[in-house]
């Protein structure tokens, strides 16, 4: 999808309802849509900062103009990719808050990516478990486990309201990368029946535009993931047992560039697929078992 005609509004705060705010950040990319959406949560007696975005000395200083003289109850990250979690620890710095959410995850991985590299730096003073809950004045953030993008994903309840903030899980522009090897298909298609099973009013995603039917959309991206696996093992039975050989006839209508990333996403689709039994590989080929088409 392509962005919306500039300008954005990079460094402005813009209302989107009673207790959520949104600080578009300056990192416009391939991977990041138009950047990288931070949400302050809240009113004036207390606010929560999730996803506070990279660490860009203009994109501080937007964010602290948003808060003001609201003090700050804690800073949430939903995963810790670098366009996502940099902006905490300067920002704890500035307001005295203290960083809560997702574990901390380094991962070294040099293979062709479509998303960004992990942060290294991330080092949260309380990790959150799927159920936990953060709270300021007039609202509370429930953290939902939602492992796949990165085994580390959060996303947050708004809770009584029926907001959720989906960070990279489901987005509002794209696709998720699911790249191993942390990324993994399994945990990301068990998270989307999670979403799917609950009675969310809206999605707010750290890119792109609010998600306003929830359901609709996850249960598209399931068929999504499951036409792929599909694809994938027509070709694996045929014959064509290589990723590079697998992504140009799977990928026709996506810039050559993004092919490699794109690997990343069959591979772990492979990988999935060899653990229930439907493939398996030899000196990374991959041939297709008896058991046929997928369930």
């Amino acid at each position: 999808m392509e962005p919306p005609a500039q300008p954005w509004p990079t460094g402005l705060i813009e209302r989107l309802e009673p207790l959520v705010a949104r600080v578009l950040a300056p990192n416009p990319s391939p991977f990041t849509y138009t950047g990288t959406q931070t949400y302050i949560v809240g009113g004036p007696e207390g606010v929560a900062v999730i996803d506070p975005g990279p660490d860009e000395p203009a994109h501080l200083a937007a964010l602290l103009a948003a808060i003001g003289a609201a003090p700050v109850v804690a800073i949430l990250c939903t995963h810790t990719h670098r366009d996502h979690s940099p902006a905490a620890a300067p920002l704890a710095a500035l307001t005295g808050a203290p960083i809560i959410g997702c574990a901390p995850l380094t991962l070294a991985d040099a293979g062709p990516r479509a998303d960004a590299a992990f942060d290294p730096d991330y080092a949260p003073d309380t990790v959150l478990a799927d159920g936990d809950a953060v709270s300021g004045p007039g609202w509370s953030l429930r953290a939902i486990a939602t492992p796949g993008h990165t085994s580390n994903h959060l996303c947050y309840e708004l809770q009584g309201t029926g907001v959720l903030f989906t960070g990279d899980h489901v987005m509002g522009w794209s696709t998720t990368v699911v790249a191993p090897p942390d990324g993994d298909m399994a945990d990301y298609m068990a998270s989307l029946d999670k979403l799917y099973a609950r009675a969310d009013r809206i999605y707010y995603p750290a890119h792109g535009a609010p998600v306003l039917k929830p359901r609709q959309l996850v249960r598209g991206l399931i068929g999504h993931r499951k036409q792929r696996e599909r694809q994938i093992l027509r070709l694996v039975t045929a014959g064509t047992g290589d990723i590079a050989a697998m992504v140009p006839r799977m990928y026709k209508g996506v810039d050559h560039r993004l092919w490699p990333a794109a690997g990343r996403s069959v591979l772990a689709h492979l990988i999935d697929m060899e653990r229930r039994g439907l493939v398996a590989s030899t000196d990374d080929f991959w041939t297709a078992m008896d058991s046929g088409e997928p369930a």
